[in-house]
């Protein structure tokens, strides 16, 4: 398999404005969230068509509010899963019977995944679905978070939790739009290489978590 790192760029959205530190913050989220604008998600699937047979799913974006710095938690999964192994991820999953909505999904599969306490997470509201080249509809799930929490990953299925300042994927100059080349023709995604300052660790952001994170800026900048 090609690594998606080796894909060409073809173009970043240098001319885009990033969203205004201040809607970042903690208020202004809950205020957007509650009374949201008129926007249209950029993104609303891998695939050329959506899937009537998609299965639900639900992620978490979790916002940590470091004072006037918020970042987002992100994990990087095990190589060894069939399902996108290897790859930059929210916490989540699919939904189970017994769920009963996507905010219940999100909150159980990031309790398992990385040992988050729901009581930890204030939920401000949902992005619109997104339909995966695996055959998940997700449904972001955005919660707020004060700092203090505990994780506990699952090494099963985490190998890393990190965070990423929500002004550095706010910002278009860091959305790459790279080009994928194969039999079914061509196709464009986004990427958001991220190096951790602290660790000099690099992550690649792409595939439907960027996408995610591409609608997010499009809702806070509307």
């Amino acid at each position: 398999m090609i690594d998606p790192r080796d894909w060409p760029v073809v173009v970043v959205d240098e001319r885009l404005p990033p969203v205004p530190s201040d809607r970042l913050l903690a208020p202004a989220l809950r205020e957007r969230f509650a009374r949201p604008p008129q926007w249209e998600p950029e993104l609303l699937s891998d695939r050329s068509g959506l899937l009537e047979s998609s299965r639900p799913a639900a992620v978490l974006v979790p916002i940590i509010q470091h004072g006037h710095r918020p970042t987002v938690l992100l994990t990087r999964r095990t190589a060894h899963l069939k399902r996108h192994s290897g790859q930059v991820a929210f916490p989540g999953g699919r939904q189970d019977e017994q769920d009963g909505s996507p905010l219940i999904t999100a909150l159980r599969e990031a309790h398992e995944e990385v040992g988050l306490e729901a009581s930890r997470v204030e939920i401000i509201g949902t992005m619109p679905e997104y339909i995966t080249g695996t055959g998940f509809r997700v449904t972001p799930v955005v919660g707020l978070l004060e700092p203090g929490f505990n994780l506990r990953p699952d090494p099963n299925e985490v190998a890393d939790v990190f965070e990423v300042p929500l002004e550095f994927l706010m910002n278009p100059q860091h959305h790459e739009r790279r080009r994928i080349l194969s039999a079914e023709g061509e196709r464009l995604f986004f990427a958001m290489p991220w190096r951790s300052p602290d660790t000099e660790a690099d992550y690649f952001i792409w595939g439907a978590t960027a996408a995610m994170l591409r609608n997010l800026y499009r809702m806070l900048s509307a």
